[in-house]
């Protein structure tokens, strides 16, 4: 017995070292490339001296700017040959600090560093914002043009972003700020720009960087932006941006035109992009023309978002050598996601996407290479003066020439041993008819979704051990598509599922409706999610309106023009006792409007269709289109 005892144990010690050597035996050569970098001893070594920003006059109340005696640590650091910039637990206000060649910043436990709510404090520096190379105000903690350089600790990066957040849209969002001055110009495509919203943290043209352990919240912008560097290392980072109030653009971990890059071990909750990975925009991203290579994203978990892992929509100089893994999606609406548009251009190729769980995302294969095409070209309006404009407004409407040199390539591209549960659509692609998506190759992907989706300008596609359940066992829809392999379909019973979803949406409008006086319930079914006043929801091609009581009201919900950048307003309007619905967007949708009604309509003009129902004493009215008026007579 005993004898058997040992032998199971070896057997279990040579099966584990097995396992372990068959696990780096899988590792890719891209994989193995960065670990070699980034696991070395030698990697971003710093001298072992310390600075303590008390020692400078470093007061952490929270109130008194720090800006000056932190500067003043870091240049003492790096003036000595280099060391480790500590402070003592508490808040630390702060305009821009910008970290040295040879320095760590140490955010221990305990510590904030806190974004000063005034651009003033933010010298102007070169940089790219949203593809676009420009003049903006400095991060709050910036790493511009250094070498061997360390961000760590368990403390916070404060980006006290709601200042930005109200100026770009007001409070309560979309009630007015910068995103309605120049929506009523017609420039909000240039609202991102104008806004200056600051980053908590920008690495700039530097190389061997580490971020490591500590946490960022609150960010004005993109979170963290690693721009034009070369072999950075992000590990352990927690992002938190929907603390007391809406950041828009708040993406979590940008690597923009970059070069070995690993990130590992994150946990994102943001309101845009969780993960990312961009390249310019535009005239100006292919006027630079440098790709983002060899880059890890892996390990990371994903809550609030527009995107467990994105592709752009900046893609101009390019992607390639990407491979991406071990990502958990909790709570983000779009889990892998490509963005471009027609004017990006870009050759994006050798990307690969495995072993990722995604649970509750609408949207789990989101590839939209058209990505606002209203927006993509920017006009500047004939009636703003010539004095009036900025130089930046040139550098966004410069046209790409020739036209084709902006239409961008996805191509080469593997998704493997990936597990879909409770989605909404399952495959969604959209191209060009000249350069359709093409040559992907899916491997043991299980998806369990509402509906199939649809493939659009895509070719040669291969699907093995893949696995498509819904409840209606459809293939997906091909729209001018070629050699595209379709799933193993399997029908799912739906009942458990609209179950399910009538559970939620009665939750939602027991809580709306509280009071009693509620008129107007827009629903997105795609999200199962009823609206109030103000909401923001994805698209959807279907929607639904419930008209609760024949009352005059307006309600405003706001939808993405494109899939998450810009929004537009749709309007909800019921007049004349609720005989009279209008509804005033910019999108396309099929409406089906629940109108409460105690007797059947005598007639209902400007539907499609309609019917009334006695057992719910509802009429239901179907119409297609952006704006529509409804009239009941009764």
């Amino acid at each position: 017995m005993k004898r058997l005892s040992i032998a199971i144990l070896l057997f279990s010690l040579l099966l584990s070292c097995s396992q372990k050597q068959a696990q780096k035996a899988h590792k890719s050569e891209l994989v193995k490339h960065l670990e070699s970098i980034f696991y070395n001893d030698d990697f971003a070594v710093i001298p072992d001296k310390s600075f303590n920003v008390a020692d400078f006059g470093a007061i952490a109340d929270g109130k008194t700017l720090a800006t000056e005696a932190i500067q003043q640590t870091i240049d003492a650091a790096a003036e000595a040959g280099g060391g480790k910039v500590i402070f003592p637990a508490g808040t630390y206000l702060s305009g821009a600090l910008f970290v040295k060649s040879n320095v760590e910043l140490h955010i221990g436990e305990g510590v904030i560093i806190q974004a000063i709510q005034n651009n003033d404090y933010y010298p102007r520096k070169w940089t790219r914002i949203a593809g676009i190379e420009m003049e903006w105000p400095a991060a709050l903690i910036n790493v511009y043009d250094e070498k061997n350089v360390r961000i760590t600790g368990k403390g916070v990066i404060d980006g006290n972003g709601k200042y930005w957040w109200d100026k770009f849209w007001g409070d309560p969002k979309y009630s007015g700020g910068m995103w309605g001055e120049y929506k009523d110009k017609g420039i909000r495509w240039s609202v991102d720009y104008d806004c200056e919203r600051v980053r908590p943290v920008v690495i700039w043209k530097s190389e061997d960087v580490l971020l490591k352990d500590f946490t960022v919240k609150r960010a004005g912008f993109w979170t963290i932006s690693l721009t034009y560097s070369t072999r950075v290392h992000v590990d352990g980072l927690v992002v938190r941006n929907n603390i007391g109030g809406h950041g828009p653009s708040s993406d979590g971990i940008d690597t923009d035109s970059s070069k070995d890059v690993l990130v590992e071990n994150c946990d994102i909750d943001c309101n845009d992009d969780n993960l990312c990975i961009k390249a310019g925009k535009d005239a100006d991203g292919l006027r630079v023309n440098r790709p983002a290579e060899n880059i890890v994203y892996r390990n990371c978990i994903t809550r609030a978002g527009h995107g467990l892992i994105t592709l752009g929509s900046e893609t101009s100089g390019g992607m390639r050598n990407i491979e991406v893994y071990g990502l958990k999606a909790m709570g983000t609406n779009i889990g892998i996601r490509f963005k471009s548009a027609k004017v990006r251009g870009g050759i994006i190729e050798n990307i690969h996407f495995h072993d990722i769980k995604m649970e509750n995302v609408a949207n789990p294969f989101h590839f939209e290479l058209n990505w606002y095409p209203e927006y993509s070209y920017c006009t500047i309006p004939d009636d703003i003066p010539e004095e009036e404009i900025k130089d930046r407004w040139r550098v966004l409407s410069q046209r790409v020439v020739p036209e084709e040199k902006g239409i961008p390539e996805f191509r080469n591209i593997k998704l493997s041993d990936i597990k879909v549960t409770k989605a909404k659509r399952a495959f969604y692609a959209n191209a060009y008819p000249e350069r359709p998506i093409h040559h992907i190759n899916w491997e043991n992907v299980s998806v369990e979704a509402e509906e199939s989706g649809q493939l659009s300008y895509a070719s040669n596609w291969t699907m093995n051990d893949v696995v498509l359940k819904t409840a209606t066992g459809q293939p997906i829809t091909l729209i001018d598509c070629n050699n595209i392999q379709q799933p193993e379909l399997i029908k799912t019973n739906s009942q458990p599922i609209q179950e399910e979803t009538n559970r939620t949406l009665e939750e939602q409008f027991q809580t709306i409706n509280r009071n009693g006086d509620v008129v107007i319930i827009p629903v997105n079914p795609t999200e199962t999610k009823a609206l109030t006043n103000g909401d923001s929801t994805l698209y959807s091609k279907e929607f639904s309106l419930y008209i609760l009581r024949q009352e005059d009201a307006t309600l405003h919900f706001y939808e993405p023009l494109g899939d998450g950048f810009y929004y537009s307003e749709v309007e909800v309007i019921t007049s004349q006792n609720g005989n009279l619905i209008q509804v005033k967007g910019q999108k396309d949708h099929d409406y089906t409007l629940f109108v409460n009604r105690a007797t059947k309509p005598k007639s209902i003009y400007g539907a499609d269709n309609w019917n009334y129902q006695e057992n719910t004493r509802q009429a239901i009215i179907q119409v297609k289109g952006k704006n529509f008026s409804i009239q009941i007579d009764d």
